[in-house]
């Protein structure tokens, strides 16, 4: 299982990587494995501004529909288009092509609350 020690988490299974005033978020290597191939990714909230913890989009996997929790508050200012046509690169490679939205972070504290790698991996069992 991969969990790069750069990156913020959720216990959620959601990875944040922070750019300045900019979050890129995706789900984790552990919640592409327990959903399995994922065929749709929907993000309803483009340009809308979310709180912490609300749900932006969805995943659905072949058995299954999750949905995604914003890790930080702030307006989600881009969605990964490339993911309407494979949305399987979440599976092949969830902390790169595979990333989801960009949100640009309106209250940067909150960073504060995320897991760091060693915390996820302790949540995970990893």
């Amino acid at each position: 299982m991969n969990i790069p020690s750069d990156l913020k988490y959720t216990k959620d299974h959601e990875w944040v990587r922070i750019e300045g005033d900019t979050a890129i978020v995706g789900i984790t290597d552990f919640a592409q494995g327990e959903l399995g191939d994922i065929v749709y990714v929907e993000v309803e909230t483009l340009d809308e501004t979310l709180e912490k913890d609300e749900v932006f989009g969805t995943v659905e996997a072949v058995k299954t529909v999750s949905d995604l929790f914003l890790p930080l508050s702030g307006e989600i200012v881009a969605f990964n288009e490339s993911l309407e046509d494979e949305p399987e690169k979440v599976n092949t490679d969830p902390y790169g092509d595979g990333w989801i939205i960009k949100v640009k972070i309106s209250d940067s504290s909150e960073v504060e609350g995320l897991l760091n790698d060693a915390e996820y991996k302790e949540l995970v069992g990893a």
